[in-house]
């Protein structure tokens, strides 16, 4: 698979990594860092060290409420720049939605044209018809000043894919290969944090069109948000968490402020599966102090989060029945790690181990951990008891349809026996 790009023909069967070079005084976690030429470029040298393999240059911030500033204020911060990187065989994207700066910079050596605005406007689409450079379609509702004023959308997913393959369909029909066209559904452009955290646990969707799709989730306020890491440029680890399991659902670009980090959470996190459990009130609150500090946890990323369900107490019959979910996470925790702190968690919300299943206020449990088979009598992996709970296989089919364990076996509802579901208490985020 390869993503045509001018020079460049990328091969997309592995992440790809571009590294993000503001040269602006304002950009919303870096602004101001490498605003002059020379400061640019040796960052940008930085991060090819680093293991970027694209390098994006952008002269506008377009963080929520920022104004647009002029082509040619944007020409003056960016052109020297692409050139100089351009000048020696690096592959330079340019960040802009100004038609100007993108035939600058592509004339300048830039063999990526990567649009906020999504190639909405018929210059920038002739900019694109005439050269060969790649192209990075992304949605935005509205624009940068205005666009988080109350976004509004009857099914965030479905909508964003359509406006996208809209958007690329139309450049296909002006003549332009396909395979220079790349798709960035744009989270946080436009969309609260619930939109956003949809539309990222609904990426493979997107993956299915056939595009490249990119992530560009770094240091974004949804990160924020859900890990309460107020300070952007402190949200790296999870960004980079966030961005591996992008790619583990079939993004193939990253687009990251912190390249090394991101390059090692590529390489060396892991997926594995919490299993989330209550049966002392209030039950739901349990359940989302787990959720919630999960997400506090640096290391673990919450990727999906399947339906709270009601099920059958199972092996010790008298008792209320529980509050069940499960969680598919990536963390760079080591399964022993990941242990503890899910034992921390259990401790926070007063969990008393009377007998063996037995009433909780909470239980936490890894059910499976990527590449891990063991035996250890502290940690059995995959958890020898999975296949038998429907608590644990039905939530767990809803966020990973045909998941296969450690061991190989494929998730199934075939030898369910215990802790059957009776309702649903809420469903899926």
């Amino acid at each position: 698979m390869q993503w045509k790009c001018g020079a460049f023909s990328f091969d997309i069967s592995r992440p790809l990594i571009m590294g993000v070079l503001n040269v602006t005084p304002d950009s919303f976690s870096d602004g101001g860092t490498h605003n002059l030429p020379d400061q640019a470029v040796a960052f940008a040298y930085e991060m090819v060290a680093a293991g970027a393999d694209i390098i994006d240059v952008g002269g506008e911030s377009t963080r929520p409420g920022s104004s647009e500033v002029s082509e040619e204020e944007e020409l003056e911060r960016v052109l020297n720049v692409v050139r100089a990187l351009a000048g020696e065989g690096l592959p330079v994207s340019i960040d802009t939605r100004h038609a100007g700066v993108a035939r600058a910079c592509v004339d300048a050596g830039a063999c990526i044209v990567n649009d906020v605005s999504g190639f909405r406007d018929e210059a920038m689409r002739e900019v694109a018809r005439a050269s060969s450079a790649g192209l990075v379609v992304m949605h935005m509702l509205g624009e940068p000043k205005h666009m988080q004023d109350s976004p509004e959308y009857a099914d965030v997913v479905a909508e964003v894919e359509e406006y996208l393959l809209a958007r690329a369909h139309e450049l296909e029909a002006s003549g332009i290969e396909s395979a220079r066209i790349c798709i960035d559904p744009g989270p946080g452009f436009g969309k609260t944090f619930e939109q956003t955290s949809t539309l990222i646990a609904g990426l493979p969707e997107l993956v299915k069109d056939g595009y490249p799709v990119m992530a560009a989730v770094s240091r974004k306020s949804f990160i924020g948000n859900r890990t309460g890491i107020e300070t952007p440029a402190e949200r790296d680890l999870p960004s980079a968490l966030c961005a591996a399991a992008a790619c583990e659902d079939g993004a193939v670009v990253v687009r990251v402020h912190d390249v090394a980090l991101t390059k090692r959470m590529l390489e060396s996190s892991r997926h594995a599966v919490v299993a989330l459990g209550s049966n002392i009130e209030p039950r739901l609150e349990y359940l989302d102090a787990a959720v919630d500090a999960l997400n506090r946890t640096p290391g673990i990323w919450i990727t999906r989060l399947s339906s709270y369900v009601e099920t059958e107490p199972a092996y010790y019959a008298d008792q209320d029945r529980f509050a069940n979910a499960v969680a598919l996470v990536q963390t760079s925790l080591s399964p022993e790690e990941l242990l503890a702190e899910l034992h921390r968690i259990e401790q926070e919300q007063h969990r008393e181990r009377h007998f063996a299943n037995g009433p909780r206020t909470l239980d936490l449990d890894i059910v499976d951990y990527e590449g891990v088979v063991s035996g250890d009598a502290d940690l059995v992996l995959p958890h020898p008891r999975a296949l038998e709970r429907d608590f644990v296989m039905t939530p767990l089919l809803e966020v990973a349809p045909g998941y296969v364990f450690a061991d190989g076996t494929t998730a199934s509802t075939e030898q369910i026996q215990y802790g059957r579901i009776t309702s649903i208490l809420r469903h899926r985020p």
